[in-house]
């Protein structure tokens, strides 16, 4: 068996943009690989056939559908990221904001220190944590 990786698919051309976006935010994060809608091809020429990035050593893969669904991201699936500090959780938060909405803003809700759920303005879902130290050992 090959790798599993969680597999995002954008509309409308934004996946570039999503990756780029994404690893400009945290460390040890690249875009590993990039193939592109050639001419006279069944999606818009130069958008994301296929590329895999990684954020923080995670690696995603994704697409520009070329075919418009019903669907789109929920945040029934997230991408979860335990913080170092506080400092990095306020600036991945209010990153992650910018153009989206808050699902559950930030605060404490008893499990972790600081906590904040949002969607990005690509639609996709983020829960961002500053946990207790060692609480589920």
């Amino acid at each position: 068996m090959g790798k599993v990786l969680p597999f995002l698919m954008f509309q409308d051309g934004k996946a570039e943009e999503a990756m780029n976006f994404y690893t400009s935010l945290m460390k040890n994060s690249e875009i590993k690989r990039i193939v592109r809608y050639g001419a006279n091809e069944p999606g818009d020429e130069g958008t994301v056939m296929q590329a895999v990035f990684s954020v923080n050593g995670q690696e995603f893969m994704c697409i520009d559908s070329n075919v418009r669904h019903k669907f789109t991201f929920t945040p029934s699936f997230s991408i979860y990221v335990a913080c170092e500090n506080e400092e990095e959780l306020d600036r991945l938060y209010e990153n992650l904001i910018d153009g989206g909405q808050a699902l559950m803003p930030l605060g404490n809700y008893g499990f972790s220190k600081k906590f904040g759920w949002v969607n990005d303005r690509f639609g996709v879902s983020w829960q961002i944590d500053l946990p207790f130290e060692n609480k589920a050992e």
